[in-house]
């Protein structure tokens, strides 16, 4: 009889991907930087678990960007204390270059970012990467999708929304997506 030895890092990967959630593996647990500086893992840190609404931006825009941080900012105060808790908000620059965690935290600061919100850069390829996955990424930054991406992690209810609609239909969208319970 003759067994095949197979290596330690194969057998750990392996064990490691099975218990992993499809979620988990489709979305990874890249790490980006938050307006903080702290290193979240995009999946565990931020999706899991949880309703999400994710959009993209940079903070030189001057056009929709600013009209989809204040939809946020409607979002935010409608979420009240399940900002954080049952939600999370989250915003990823398209322009980690020049987006730094410092400039991430005064673009918050100016709609009244609250701990729940999220707004995210790192190096270039990670955040190329989560982009990638979640349909967004875009060579030029300008062509940036003024998109939200409104998901319940929990029950696998994924909507995709105009991020300059009004925030009052936006917020039916999240809303409904928040009370799944498919």
């Amino acid at each position: 009889m003759r067994f095949c030895a197979l290596p330690a890092a194969f057998v750990a990967f392996t064990i490691y991907s099975f218990c992993q959630s499809p979620a988990q593996n489709y979305f990874t647990d890249t790490v980006l930087l938050d307006q903080n500086g702290v290193e979240r893992r995009f999946y565990s840190d931020l999706v899991k678990g949880k309703t999400v609404v994710i959009n993209v931006m940079f903070t030189t825009c001057k056009d929709s960007c600013p009209v989809m941080a204040g939809n946020y900012a409607r979002i935010q105060e409608w979420l009240g204390p399940r900002l954080g808790k049952d939600a999370n908000m989250i915003s990823i620059s398209v322009d980690p270059e020049t987006d730094s965690p410092a400039r991430m935290k005064a673009f918050g600061e100016k709609f009244k970012a609250r701990p729940g919100w999220y707004l995210l850069t790192g190096k270039k390829e990670n955040v190329e990467l989560v982009l990638k996955r979640l349909g967004l990424y875009v060579a030029d930054k300008q062509d940036h999708l003024n998109l939200f991406l409104i998901g319940n992690d929990v029950t696998g209810l994924w909507k995709k929304a105009i991020g300059v609609a009004s925030a009052d239909d936006l917020i039916r969208m999240v809303d409904a997506v928040l009370r799944d319970h498919a």
